[in-house]
């Protein structure tokens, strides 16, 4: 089975840019990835450089899809509906591609809160055991920094939990607050992912203030990515040109994929 990483972190810290450049340097390597915009504020297919005029719309809003598959309208609570719907179709119909690395948007549950009991949760959270349990492609997750997707028994099956951080206070007191709801649900490897590093003293202070966490590495502040972000494009066009550092993390991460073991579905 492939490499299934669930990535978190505070907004601001750089988490769906880092999700991005992983997914598009494993896939440059061989990888075939899937890489998920789980986060309600989707950019991920702007760091992977999905032309705009290639809308994607989330699995969330095929109001069509979900009442095939669920046999109710979404938007509905309570009443009858199947809780394991066919979603292994999924992938391929509603993603888009590019340089190897396919995205799929997951959108969000408007009715009901969080973790309602409704159509769009019960096919949402059906996609992410699929993906994470049933696919021998390497997952990528971007998330929000409650893993709303992911169920107990798919989440003890995801193979690491990456907090990307930088040196700020706030980021690193987000750190905690997210590793525990990553315990919650059964995420077992929680590593820090250091990013926007200006030097040693940077990278001391996100090793002082987060010593009980395992370090995964630590990326600089690149230039690059900001210019990139105010011209609108992906940075590192040629993701051979991304920093040494992003290629130790990926090499790290394959690493952790020779060491998968066989998942078994929990729930």
């Amino acid at each position: 089975m492939g490499l299934k990483i669930a990535i978190g972190g505070k907004g601001g810290v750089g988490k769906t840019t880092m999700t991005a450049l992983l997914a598009r340097c494993l896939a440059a390597q061989g990888g075939t990835v899937i890489a998920i915009d789980a986060d309600p504020v989707t950019n991920l297919a702007a760091g992977l450089g999905i032309p705009e005029d290639q809308p994607i719309t989330p699995i969330a809003e095929l109001r069509d899809l979900i009442a095939e598959r669920t046999g109710a309208t979404p938007g509905t609570m309570g009443g009858f509906f199947t809780l394991n719907p066919k979603v292994d179709d999924i992938p391929e119909r509603f993603s888009r591609e590019r340089d190897g690395v396919k995205l799929l948007v997951m959108g969000t549950v408007k009715s009901g809160g969080s973790g309602c009991i409704c159509p769009e949760s019960t096919i949402l959270k059906a996609l992410m055991s699929h993906l994470v349990l049933h696919r021998d492609e390497i997952v990528l997750m971007d998330m929000e920094a409650g893993v709303e997707h992911l169920g107990r028994g798919t989440s003890a099956s995801v193979d690491a939990l990456i907090i990307v951080v930088n040196p700020g206070a706030r980021s690193r007191a987000a750190a905690a607050t997210i590793r525990k709801l990553g315990q919650d649900i059964g995420i077992k490897k929680i590593v820090i992912l250091g990013n926007r590093v200006r030097g040693e003293e940077d990278i001391r202070l996100i090793q002082e203030a987060l010593a009980d966490f395992p370090m995964l590495g630590f990326i600089p502040e690149q230039e690059e990515v900001a210019k990139a972000d105010r011209q609108g494009r992906r940075p590192f066009e040629n993701i051979a040109d991304a920093p040494l550092e992003l290629l130790a993390v990926v090499s790290k991460l394959r690493e952790m994929e020779t060491k998968v073991a066989p998942r078994r579905h929990l729930q």
